[in-house]
């Protein structure tokens, strides 16, 4: 694993502020995330945009869909030069392989990774939702289907992490969101770990991105954050 660790969340309703706030900082100090309500403005244009200017991509879309659909949409989004890309994990062990399937016989193969639980579902959500066994046998569950299916790692919140990390080893992706420097709000973000707490517990990268988007001086903050990791 080399690059950048921290994974700025672009939550913006339209691409030129997106692309006003990358302006404001660099490639070697963050990569950078396009999710649903930016993608859904802005279109692959906005993509195409931030990997011009050096920046690698995640793009955050959660494929969740019969398999060829979503095999056809991870091929789409590869063409965009993306550098990580996911799935949803619910979707199953069949829609996980013919997204891993349509990835391989690409030239550029983006990282897939497959999305477990959401950070802002706490136990009541979980079990609203009809799992049984609370969140955390849930992830682990979810990240299994991911690993046999071919996944380079899962989203999870930092609380799993570590938990994760003992279980599928170190050479599984842990994309954490759900992170927050010191002092931040946690706006709607429940399982939630600081920076340091996050890597310590085994994160490979972590997706922060109001407390960096909105602070006056970003990379200031990607500076304070790339320290305080680099020590752990």
């Amino acid at each position: 694993m080399s690059g950048p660790r921290v994974i700025v969340a672009l939550d913006f309703a339209d691409a030129a502020a997106a692309l006003a706030f990358a302006s404001r900082v660099a490639p070697a100090q963050c990569r950078l995330k396009v999710g649903v309500e930016l993608f859904t403005a802005a279109g692959p244009d906005v993509v195409a945009n931030l990997v011009s200017r050096g920046f690698d991509v995640f793009l955050d879309l959660k494929y969740h869909d019969i398999p060829t659909t979503v095999a056809r949409a991870c091929a789409q989004a590869a063409s965009l030069g993306v550098w990580m890309m996911n799935v949803h994990t619910l979707g199953g062990k069949k829609m996980l392989q013919a997204a891993r399937e349509s990835i391989d016989r690409l030239a550029h193969r983006p990282l897939l990774i497959g999305v477990t639980l959401l950070t802002s579902h706490g136990e009541g959500d979980v079990a609203e939702l009809g799992f049984e066994h609370g969140a955390e046998l849930q992830v682990e569950r979810l990240a299994g289907l991911a690993q046999v299916s071919g996944m380079d790692g899962v989203v999870c919140s930092p609380q799993e992490a570590a938990a994760l990390r003992r279980r599928f080893g170190k050479d599984f992706l842990l994309v954490t969101p759900g992170v927050r420097p010191p002092g931040s709000d946690t706006d709607d973000q429940q399982r939630i770990r600081t920076p340091a707490e996050a890597v310590t517990d085994g994160a490979d990268y972590l997706v922060i991105g109001r407390p960096i988007t909105r602070a006056p001086n970003p990379m200031a903050v990607l500076e304070s954050i790339n320290r305080e990791i680099q020590v752990h």
